[in-house]
This record gives C-alpha cells, structure tokens and sequence, in this order.
C-alpha cells in the first residue's frame, strides 16, 4: 500500500489483545488509515463512535479490530448460551456482509472467536446450523438474520458490541425497519458498544445513531471533495444508439487491465453483456437476481484477473473490496448523486489511481447537474469522435431457465426482492469476434 493514504499511528501502539495483534501483522498492516486511527482510540476506550469516510479508506477494519478487542478483553456473561451471539454487524448487501466475513477471518486467524455469516440466496441450513452450534460475531443481511431471528435460532440477549456499516444504503434499500426491530431487542445502548459507520452522513443516518447509540462520538475524514482525489472523472455527451459503439471504441483505446460497466437497470446489463461477449471482450453479468452461487464464482472470477471486465447493476457499488480496478464506466448515469459516488469508488481505493467515465445520453443526462453539484465538480467534457464510434458485431443473447422452486424461509434479502427467486441466465458459446488487445 502507498503510505501517501496512511496516518502515523501504528496498530502496535494501540495496546490491542496479543492475538489480534497477530492477526493484523499476518494481514500486513502496520499504520493506521486516518479513520481508523482517530475512531479506534475512541473505540478501544469504550465510546460509541459514528464514522465518516469515503470508501476504499478501512472502515471495515476500524470496526472488526474494535469488536474483536473488546470480545477478548471484557468477558461474555457466565449465563451466556451458545445460541447468543455477543457481537451483531450489519450490512445491506450480501456482498458486503461476505467481504466483512472475509476480513473478519484474516484478523480471527490467532484469537479462537467463531464468526457466522447470514445472508439470502443460498447456504441456508449451514447458516442456521452455525447459529445453532454457537457463534460470538454474526455478519450479515436484516432480512436473514430477522429470519432466524424470528424462527428463535438465536436471541440478541448477549450483544456486546453493534456495528451498523454502510447506514445510508440501509434506507436507500428500505432496511432500517429491520434494523430498529433488531437494535430494540438488544441490551440498553449504554451496555453495549456501538458503531456506525457510513460514506456519507445524511440527517436520517445522525438522528438514527442519536436514536440507538450511547451519546456517540461523530468522526468525520473531511477532504477537498467527496470522491477520491486521484480518480480522472469525465463525462461524454452522447445518443443513445451510440453508447455501445462509444463503449467498444474506449475499451480498444483505453485497454483497461479491469473494469466495472455500471448500468440501472437488469435489461440493460445484459444488453451490455450481450454486445461485449460477442465483439470479443470476455466479461461478467452480475445483477440482483443472478444466485448467490453464481455471483461468488463470477466475484472470484473478476478478482483473479480471470475476467476482466465486469458488467454491473448498483447491486455491486458497495462493499467491493476489488484490488486494481483500472476503470469504471457509468454506461448509463445513475439516478442518484450518492450512487455515482459509491460506483466510482470501486476504482482508486487505498491509495491508487483510477479513471471514471461516464456516458451522458438522452435518457440519463439530467441526472448531470445534481451529480456535479453532489461532488462540487464539473466532470471534464470529453468530445465524441468518430474514429472512438465502432460499428458492433452482433451480441450474444441470453437465455433463461425456468424458475426454480422457492425455498420456504430462504428469502433473499430486503423487502423489494423478497418474492423474486428467478434462477440466473445461461449464456451461450460466444461467437468468434476480434479478441482485446
């Protein structure tokens, strides 16, 4: 990593637990980033800290080193059952709650705490047997983790520590019922520690902390702008029926080592996904119903270089931790000015650099202005040239399979996508076409 994004705190003067010390040396990091090293102090003395910062800056570990100290330096109750996790972090998105898993188990490698992990879409009998048998830290959805909930799997009895990441995307996706229906079954805020922590700190997202936290401390990582300093951001003004001749043309241009190609809407991914599989460019379709199995194979896929680009609905602008993500394209302008923000932060994380393009069309464009007045920008107008418009081979189609049977109480997660269990898309052979430079 570039020390140019670290502070000049060491995780060694932090007096953490020896064992997690272990786990975060084994991990590699050695300095704090500025959140981590103005909320753990805080946290470590036993105050409830919401937190700012843009993504990409190691909120998820501020967060996992706090709970994780705390579990192994302040006793469970003796009346504590296995069933009774002691800490509960919450996530809107599967792939979040996976990545924090991940980066849960790195530091967990010396200190003998037993994570569990509980989302929608699959593995829903192993989720409940783990909850069963006994865990001390659960990361997951609302939406699952009520199920069990509600089914008495587990209780929230034992709570030592809360973690609320990504708060404003809970009301984006219409979590934060769910959310309140868990944080009231909990201890009293002033017996537990709690966290929040969010790119961006909205009015809702401040009275929520004041609402079910203990008088928290608010942490903010100011810069001179919202997005990262080192993304080049531009914007091409273009007709509709040009956006994938525009698209191809910068892809042979640019030859991006990895992309993300954001798109709003599911047709309009594979519309996408269609055109760069038949023009040579091998690339993942991931969208909110494609099965949580496939889209960890296609996650793994793009994160070994394996596949290089990856064509993307919002559900993946949040909780990516994609190390080299060269480019990210905003194929179609995204509706809201905090979501263009989270997309581009896919690319420039923990230092580097990155390039954001996006396509300005006919049925997209007006959401501009209140894009540049979010970030306090103008995005630098690129001209389209006739020599970037290349005349596309056809795409390859996507074909659906029926839908399969619904698991009973295997609910994805929030409230918009719970009746909908579509099995994914198979993809045909690719026809022969150019291959990328």
């Amino acid at each position: 990593m570039e020390v140019t994004h670290l502070s000049d705190i060491r995780f060694s003067s932090l007096k953490l637990s020896a064992p997690l010390m272990q786990g975060i040396t084994d991990s590699g990091y050695e300095f704090c980033t500025p959140i981590q090293g103005d909320t753990l102090p805080l946290l470590l003395g036993g105050n409830d800290v919401a937190g700012q910062a843009k993504t990409g800056t190691g909120k998820t570990i501020a967060f996992l080193v706090a709970v994780m100290n705390r579990l192994l330096t302040v006793p469970a109750s003796e009346h504590r059952r296995p069933n009774q996790p002691r800490v509960l972090i919450m996530a809107p998105t599967r792939e979040l709650a996976i990545q924090i898993h991940k980066d849960a188990t790195a530091l967990n490698s010396h200190t003998g705490l037993m994570l569990g992990l509980a989302y929608g879409g699959a593995n829903y009998e192993s989720q409940r047997n783990a909850l069963t048998e006994g865990i001390d830290i659960l990361i997951g959805t609302p939406g699952r983790i009520i199920d069990f909930f509600k089914q008495k799997v587990f209780d929230l009895k034992a709570i030592q520590a809360m973690v609320l990441d990504e708060a404003d995307r809970m009301f984006d996706l219409g979590f934060i019922s769910d959310v309140r229906f868990l944080l009231r079954r909990m201890p009293h805020p002033e017996q537990r520690l709690n966290m929040l922590f969010s790119a961006t700190m909205s009015h809702r997202v401040t009275e929520l902390a004041y609402e079910h936290m203990n008088n928290p401390q608010v942490v903010k990582i100011e810069s001179d702008s919202i997005t990262a300093d080192n993304v080049e951001q531009s914007v091409y003004y273009t007709a509709n029926d040009e956006k994938i001749p525009l698209l191809l043309g910068l892809l042979k241009k640019l030859l991006p080592e990895r992309s993300i190609i954001f798109v709003n809407t599911k047709r309009a991914a594979e519309q996408v996904w269609g055109y760069l599989e038949g023009n040579g460019y091998k690339s993942g379709l991931l969208s909110g119903d494609i099965p949580q199995n496939k889209r960890q194979r296609l996650l793994g896929e793009f994160q070994q270089g394996e596949l290089p680009i990856l064509v993307a609905t919002d559900v993946a602008a949040r909780g990516l931790h994609i190390p080299a993500i060269s480019h990210v394209f905003n194929f179609d302008l995204p509706q809201s000015a905090e979501d263009y923000v989270h997309r581009i932060g896919r690319t420039a994380r923990a230092g580097a650099s990155g390039v954001a393009i996006s396509f300005a069309c006919e049925d997209y464009s007006f959401h501009l202005p209140e894009v540049e007045e979010y970030i306090g920008a103008k995005l630098n107008a690129q001209a389209v040239s006739t020599d970037l418009l290349l005349t596309p081979l056809p795409p390859v189609r996507v074909e659906r399979q029926a839908p399969k049977p619904h698991h009973k109480g295997s609910h994805k997660d929030g409230p918009q996508n719970r009746s909908n269990n579509r099995a994914s898309p198979r993809q045909k052979p690719r026809p022969a076409g150019p291959k990328q430079s």
